[in-house]
């Protein structure tokens, strides 16, 4: 995370400096809200451009389904409005209790001496569980077949919620945070009901001697490591304005499009939705919420941030992501999306796992002078890009890593497209 936590009152400026950057503060804080409303809202649309093209213009979604998914969203816009309305709020009461950081990527500036409030990832998770809670009202009857896995997903997704918040406010060790998302994904693994057999790719076939294998206990375990592995790759691949949110945004962009391309794929004259498709359905209802949350916050946490997400969000975004995926049967495919986060965690072993030193925080060094970040010798992917293609500002840096995320994405769809029917069918 690019900052410094502070629990406690530090003297860090003289007092005359103090009121003159928080008079600043003030003055420039509204027109830049304005302007990066408009650039999220801008990213936003982007995201969800393919997605909405799909669903209303390329495929005929059947009716009922697609009545379903526009209350969602209807939900989902909602849900982003609320999260925009409920920070500025909380940010009172977080700065209240000395819950906050210093930037450390503006560390020698004046931006870098200004208060901003932690954890505001809380936010987005609250209301998020809000929106998917009232939402079963719309769609879920008390016997559905998907209700009982839908509420197993809530408890992990809460549950994960409030150990990131812990996480947070008790700063708790790395041994232990890899152990935090096997604890909230139980709910979901003692609840799961589906099939934990496994499609054998063609090329094994003839080697194998079957088609299907069933992994029984060993599928939920995979299930497990998924849940871990999402989670902690979000966290990891952090520290610079925006990009932990941005990443969760193109990455659920990218499965709402899976999503409603597997569900467009159904053959004329089908009423009744697969048990695949209403997989995908039982995605987009979880996915969208994430969306419409995760941009209201991009729009404080948007260069320059005026808030810090904290582990409270990434863990809770990891484990939204590592659900879906996991109650869609899509886990393969989730894979090939977090392809960013892969490389960054292996990139990032060494230092991990204490094999080399590890800092508390593996940043860029930041120039006063120039404004610009340079990559340190900490290895994780922020840092290589900047040792790659050079010195530029944060903004800029999030943004490339932000395309490197959505070209990963295209690779996906790429490789599903020509593989089709030869590795799997």
């Amino acid at each position: 995370m690019a900052m410094l936590r502070k629990r406690k009152e530090t003297a860090v400026a003289s007092p005359s400096s103090s009121v003159a950057t928080n008079q600043n503060n003030a003055a420039t804080e509204k027109p830049k809200l304005s302007t990066k409303f408009k650039q999220v809202a801008l990213f936003g649309s982007l995201c969800l451009l393919p997605y909405g093209f799909v669903l209303f213009r390329f495929y005929d979604v059947e009716e009922g389904l697609k009545t379903s998914i526009l209350i969602n969203f209807a939900m989902s816009v909602g849900a982003f409005i609320l999260t925009v309305l409920l920070i500025p709020v909380t940010c009172t009461y977080v700065l209240r209790r000395n819950m906050f950081g210093y930037d450390l990527n503006k560390k020698g500036s004046p931006a870098g001496l200004i208060k901003v409030p932690e954890s505001m990832g809380l936010v987005t998770g609250v209301v998020y569980l809000v929106v998917i809670i009232l939402f079963q009202h719309f769609y879920f009857t008390p016997d559905s077949a998907w209700l009982l896995e839908y509420n197993a997903a809530l408890a992990s997704i809460c549950f994960m919620l409030f150990l990131g918040f812990v996480d947070d406010v008790f700063d708790i060790p790395w041994r232990i945070k890899l152990l935090l998302p096997s604890v909230a994904a139980l709910p979901l693994l003692m609840a799961y009901a589906g099939h934990t057999t496994i499609v054998v790719p063609k090329p094994l076939r003839a080697t194998l001697g079957i088609e299907v294998l069933d992994l029984g206990w060993m599928y939920k375990l995979y299930m497990g490591l998924l849940a871990v592995f999402c989670t902690n790759a979000v966290n990891i691949l952090a520290g610079v304005n925006g990009l932990e949110v941005g990443q969760t945004v193109v990455i659920a962009a990218a499965i709402l499009l899976h999503n409603v391309l597997q569900i467009g794929g159904t053959p004329a004259g089908v009423s009744q939705l697969s048990d695949r498709q209403q997989a995908h359905a039982f995605s987009i209802y979880l996915m969208q919420p994430l969306v419409g949350a995760s941009l209201g916050l991009l729009v404080f946490n948007w260069y320059p941030s005026s808030v810090f997400v904290g582990d409270t969000f990434t863990y809770f975004a990891g484990m939204t992501l590592a659900v879906v995926g996991i109650l869609g049967h899509f886990s393969e495919t989730l894979l090939i999306f977090f392809l960013p986060q892969i490389i960054n965690f292996i990139y990032s072993t060494p230092q991990l796992f204490k094999l080399v030193p590890c800092p508390r925080h593996r940043l860029p060094s930041f120039d006063p002078k120039t404004g610009l970040l340079k990559g340190s010798n900490d290895m994780n992917l922020v840092n290589l890009f900047l040792r790659w293609f050079g010195q530029c500002s944060e903004l800029q840096l999030c943004l490339r890593l932000l395309f490197f995320q959505a070209l990963s994405c295209a690779l996906c769809f790429g490789l599903r497209h020509f593989m089709a029917g030869w590795y799997k069918g």
